[in-house]
């Protein structure tokens, strides 16, 4: 997985998404995890115990979206560092072909040991719904990274897709899984 460089959204660009709607709201209080969603929405977690061993480090990354760029999606974000509110576009692909993700994130996990952020879709990604990315430090110093989401499809592109658009999200997933065990960027 090669690391490729967060741009900084241009300010046109973060408006417009600032001033977009959620096209998911979550339907309870979360604490690191996505709500149900209600019928029609896919829930999912998947975690994995990281190689490295340093959690302040992997935190920063996470925050700084170095987890989506080495992921192999193209970011770019209002903010350099993930808080609520930020908003980002990321792509996925190359040229007029390219999947545009749009996102503003929506929570953050502040807690000793356990660091994360979620954020929800808005208009334009092909998914409605909210991803969670959240690091712990487990008692014996290991970093356990979790990605949990709910979606459902929302352009006529991933309900057509249907099993594929599916696969292309455990795809991901699994990308996000292993993107902060990758060597940082130069």
């Amino acid at each position: 997985m090669d690391a490729m460089t967060v741009c900084r959204l241009d300010p046109a660009s973060a408006e417009a998404l600032r001033a977009a709607p959620v096209t998911y709201r979550s339907d309870q209080p979360t604490e690191g995890q996505p709500g149900d969603g209600g019928p029609g929405f896919h829930r999912f977690a998947a975690t994995r115990v990281l190689a490295r061993r340093d959690f302040d480090e992997a935190v920063r990354e996470l925050f700084g979206w170095q987890l989506q760029s080495r992921a192999g999606l193209r970011v770019a974000a209002s903010e350099p560092v993930a808080e609520v509110g930020t908003v980002v576009s990321m792509s996925l692909g190359v040229g007029p072909l390219a999947l545009r993700i749009p996102c503003r994130v929506v929570g953050v996990v502040d807690e000793p040991g356990r660091r994360g952020f979620a954020y929800a879709t808005l208009p334009g990604h092909p998914e409605c719904g909210e991803e969670w990315f959240v690091l712990e430090q487990t008692p014996d110093g290991r970093v356990r990274l979790t990605v949990s989401a709910v979606s459902r499809p929302a352009t006529l592109l991933a309900r057509v897709g249907g099993p594929v658009s599916r696969a292309v999200q455990q795809w991901m997933t699994r990308r996000y899984l292993r993107a902060l065990d990758a060597p940082a960027p130069r």
